[in-house]
């Protein structure tokens, strides 16, 4: 039987919400292996002088873990 654990993590870019998903995968996946999915729980930018100047995503990340049996 697998065992499925979840983590959330913050990430940010300057670019986009994609991009700040990527960068939150790409830091997890240095970590931790077998991520099998990742669910973007919150999405929010930073604004200064009526432009967005940074966005920030609130994921889970699923990854399987090694049963002992």
């Amino acid at each position: 039987m697998a065992i499925v654990k979840v983590i959330e993590v913050i990430a940010s870019s300057e670019k986009s919400f994609d991009d700040a998903t990527r960068n939150a995968l790409a830091e997890a996946a240095k970590t931790i292996k077998n991520i099998k999915s990742i669910y973007i729980k919150e999405m929010n930018a930073n604004v200064t002088d009526n432009k967005i100047v940074s966005y920030g995503v609130n994921a889970k990340i699923s990854f399987e873990v090694n049963s002992l049996t």
